[in-house]
């Protein structure tokens, strides 16, 4: 099938899935920033997303587009290496006009990838997945179960932790480089790859980066600074 054994094919379908998680970032974002303005506001939306069949669904197909994403840079990363061949060797220097990101989007994903799974162990793991073992008649933790859906806490606890601050922050610096060329890329590789949309992109994928990236860090310093004034409870 074309889509998948073609080079085009497999960029395409790792563009799709990007942009599908660009577009998630948007959303995650928009419900995390409430937190940082009302705490009983980001528990609202915390309890209506819960465990629910919608939540569920957007979890495996959230799931399934970061697998997808992951697996496709993979195998096109190592057909370039093999095209390439001993000439990856030959040149030391980054080529002119070829941006740092671009040669190194890999190692970019792969600390993303870790960040995610850190904010999983964090996040995930102590919200949806006690209230889905609950309902599915298995057993949890109670008094996991039952801070749940309370996600103030559990961001005040993490980032209570200058440890997990530092690693969100670098998390969050890999995710700003991986999406500035990402975004402006995943546009190149679904037609807009003439000379003035691409520069055009390549302006929104920065400031599309940059906003999402300091909201999320917004979140993180504003929750640690609340903890050194008052120890979170202000």
């Amino acid at each position: 099938m074309w889509l998948l054994n073609s080079s085009i094919g497999k960029k395409l379908i790792m563009s799709i899935s990007g942009l599908f998680l660009i577009l998630f970032l948007v959303f995650h974002l928009c419900m995390n920033i409430a937190a940082v303005f009302s705490g009983e506001a980001y528990n609202v939306i915390c309890g209506l997303l819960g465990s629910n069949w919608y939540a569920l669904l957007g979890t495996l197909v959230l799931a399934a587009g970061v697998v997808v994403h992951f697996v496709y840079a993979i195998i096109l990363t190592l057909q370039n290496r093999k095209a390439r061949g001993n000439d990856r060797y030959a040149i030391n220097a980054r080529p002119k006009g070829v941006e740092w990101a671009s040669q190194n989007m890999l190692v970019l994903g792969l600390i993303v990838i870790v960040g995610l799974g850190l904010h999983l162990v964090n996040f995930w793991a102590k919200m949806q997945l006690p209230e889905l073992m609950h309902n599915m008649g298995m057993h949890a933790d109670t008094l996991t179960l039952a801070y749940a859906a309370n996600g103030v806490y559990h961001i005040q606890n993490t980032f209570s932790n200058p440890v997990y601050v530092v690693l969100y922050l670098i998390w969050l610096g890999a995710l700003w480089f991986h999406l500035t060329h990402g975004f402006w890329s995943s546009m190149q590789s679904l037609g807009w790859n003439n000379k003035v949309w691409i520069n055009r992109w390549k302006c929104i994928s920065n400031i599309y980066s940059t906003i999402v990236v300091l909201g999320f860090a917004l979140v993180v310093v504003v929750f640690f600074v609340k903890t050194l004034i008052c120890g979170g409870a202000c």
